[in-house]
């Protein structure tokens, strides 16, 4: 099991779904976790769930820079390191390609893609001066095998993943990792309320859908040291999904 104790670690979009989850499951591990969420009550509340002894609530919002250097200088008073950032905050949409606007575009784009970027630059100056830190992307397998009419969606996740892979090149020499994780089809109330069919595991090989627990298992695999030769590695965490079909 990973050892996370004393690890200082930033999560994205922490107050539900897969970041619930991850952020749980490292505090689980010993880390000292700040919970990243839009509203800062959000953030609080797991805060108390997780024990406010091992826990920062930060308001971030990931398309606002401001914010995100608020939330990184908090973590630094408070803790005088950050060891982990976990990329966590996304959206999804599913239109078909011919209603969706700019807007819709640049939104999708706005949180993200951008949001990983302004989090890589964030954090990034404060790993180097402890020459070790470890950066992890929550992409999805549709930025290689993209859900029917998410076209939008699909290309900004393809981005990250590149995003993803020319960071690990440039902050590899400074000690910094930076690995991906592509998730299928998790059971989170983001793919309840979107119009995927969430009743289809048998088309999955291993015949269930996906929880967060599998993504922040394989999350804290990457934070901890027992992947400290892991860089620019994307670990699919789908079941089996997009190995091909049996027809």
């Amino acid at each position: 099991m990973p050892n996370l104790k004393d690890q200082v670690v930033l999560i994205t979009g922490a107050n539900r779904g897969q970041g619930k989850d991850i952020a749980k499951h490292f505090a689980s591990l010993g880390a000292k976790v700040a919970v990243g969420a839009r509203n800062l009550e959000d953030a609080e509340a797991l805060s108390v769930e997780i024990g406010q002894h091992q826990s920062l609530p930060v308001q971030l919002d990931v398309t606002k820079e401001a914010e995100w250097t608020t939330a990184v200088q908090s973590i630094m008073q408070t803790y005088h390191k950050i060891d982990v950032l976990v990329n966590n905050a996304g959206i999804f949409t599913k239109k078909p390609l011919l209603d969706t606007t700019v807007e819709d575009f640049q939104q999708l784009i706005q949180v993200n893609q951008l949001g990983v970027f302004m989090g890589l630059q964030a954090v990034a100056p404060y790993m180097e001066k402890q020459q070790k830190g470890s950066i992890v992307n929550n992409i999805s397998i549709s930025a290689f095998a993209p859900i029917n009419e998410s076209a939008a969606y699909a290309a900004t996740k393809a981005a990250v993943s590149n995003l993803s892979k020319s960071a690990a090149m440039e902050l590899g020499p400074k000690g910094i990792r930076v690995n991906a994780i592509h998730p299928g089809v998790i059971e989170t109330n983001m793919v309840s309320s979107s119009n995927l069919n969430v009743n289809e595991a048998e088309a999955i090989p291993l015949k269930r859908l996906g929880q967060s627990k599998d993504i922040a298992q394989v999350a804290a695999f990457l934070a901890s040291d027992e992947s400290a030769y892991c860089n620019g590695a994307e670990i699919v965490v789908d079941g089996g999904l997009t190995l091909g079909t049996d027809v």
